[in-house]
């Protein structure tokens, strides 16, 4: 299952650098994952760091 980042989102960016399949881009307001390309490895969970990302 695809992971989600939440409101609490900073915009750090330190996600969509972890991410080893490039599934994170800046949004309008926060970080969002494409579902379709998140292999659900969890780096980006790992690396958050305010706790904004868990599993859909």
């Amino acid at each position: 299952m695809p992971r989600v980042i939440s409101d609490d989102c900073v915009s750090c960016g330190t996600c969509a650098g972890d991410c080893p399949v490039g599934a994170i881009e800046a949004g309008d307001t926060k970080y969002v994952i494409d579902a379709d390309s998140c292999i659900d490895c969890g780096a980006c969970e790992g690396s958050c760091p305010v706790g904004a990302i868990s599993e859909a």
